[in-house]
């Protein structure tokens, strides 16, 4: 942060705790229902957590910072409540003594760098959310169970709608602020109330170098702020976010299983297509996502695969699709060490649930 004149300050936190009741009444509503948003509790998660980074901010305001790094946004439950948690790091200009925050970040001091260094001027932390049933109603995966191996399109269509909408939302937050792109997003699953959370956070941000229709439709990426300014110093700029899924039936498998234990080990060969079905399914829609925007390649693709219940898997496939643009380059020629040296762990509780490691581990990036 020295390198581009600002230093630390300190930490900051901002909190708000509102009552699960009403979540309850209504997530168990839902839980008979065939899958997909649950919007009123999408509304009441996102004004929790604007609310917890609203009082964030105006804490930092008084310290004189002229921004924040590194914010968090979390969801903790406490009993019959939730808490909705921020916290950050104040950033000051040397020699400034600022009266108005210039931008929020989720990025810490090493991205902070890379962001800067590759053109990108940091705006505001940016999220988008979205809370959905998973359940898929139980007497309809019910009917699934006994069915042949294939891929539930209605339910593929839900996912992808549903997967898609928190990415339009990052969008439409970072649009409020006047940016043209979101970097270095990174997206959890939180599970909660008998539903799931699906939520972006990033770093809303302009850059010079994008044409006036990303002022109205933001570029987003999921791509580290490290490999952000690599593919800037390549020329390119990353363009969208892409990601598809596929949710297949796997409830045939139990009996192919339960067949095979009695017989010596070896690969269950229907099983195998059926996840390969899957997987190529879901890239599928990521090279459709990436030819409707135009670009040259997807990059730092990561695949993940989730047992829903009921005999039904979701193949999700995430990545950044990239263009090359002109007048794209870096700072510098060589990010210093200081910005690619990552922060090792130096508490481990190993006593916390592994619902607790889900709400608190990072998600990480990864490149092909």
């Amino acid at each position: 942060m020295a390198k581009k004149g600002m230093s630390p300050g300190e930490l900051v936190i901002g909190n708000s705790v509102w009552s699960m009741g009403f979540l309850g009444t209504i997530g168990s509503g839902f839980k008979t229902l065939a899958g997909g948003e649950v919007e009123h509790v999408t509304e009441v998660v996102h004004e929790g957590r604007k609310a917890a980074l609203e009082r964030m901010q105006a804490w930092s305001d008084l310290r004189g910072a002229i921004g924040i790094s590194g914010v968090t946004t979390e969801l903790v439950q406490h009993g019959g409540n939730m808490e909705f948690l921020s916290v950050g790091s104040a950033v000051h200009r040397q020699g400034v003594m600022a009266t108005n925050l210039e931008f929020t970040s989720s990025s810490d001091g090493q991205e902070l760098y890379c962001q800067l260094d590759s053109g990108f001027v940091p705006k505001h932390f940016a999220f988008g959310n979205v809370a959905y049933s998973i359940g898929l109603g139980g007497g309809i995966v019910g009917s699934f169970r006994g069915l042949a191996k294939g891929e539930i399109k209605e339910f593929s269509d839900i996912f992808n709608h549903t997967r898609h909408l928190a990415l339009q939302r990052i969008q439409a937050d970072a649009r409020s602020h006047g940016a043209n792109c979101v970097v270095g997003i990174r997206t959890s699953i939180i599970p909660f109330n008998g539903m799931q959370e699906m939520v972006m956070v990033g770093t809303s941000a302009r850059h010079e170098a994008y044409l006036s229709s990303y002022d109205a439709a933001p570029a987003t990426s999921d791509l580290t702020c490290e490999e952000t300014w690599n593919m800037a110093h390549l020329g390119y700029l990353p363009i969208r976010l892409v990601l598809g899924c596929s949710i297949y039936s796997i409830g045939f498998v139990g009996g192919v299983a339960a067949a095979f234990r009695s017989l010596a080990k070896g690969e269950i060969n229907q099983m195998t297509k059926l996840v390969y079905d899957a997987r190529e399914n879901a890239l599928q829609h990521i090279a459709k996502d990436a030819a409707e925007c135009g670009a040259d390649d997807v990059v730092g693709i990561k695949t993940y695969v989730y047992a829903l219940g009921g005999g039904i898997i979701e193949f999700l496939a995430i990545g950044t699709a990239v263009k090359k643009m002109p007048n794209v380059g870096t700072l510098t020629d060589h990010l210093p060490p200081q910005a690619v040296m990552r922060d090792k762990e130096t508490f481990i509780n190993t006593a916390e649930t592994l619902q607790g490691q889900n709400l608190n581990k990072a998600s990480k990036s990864g490149s092909d």
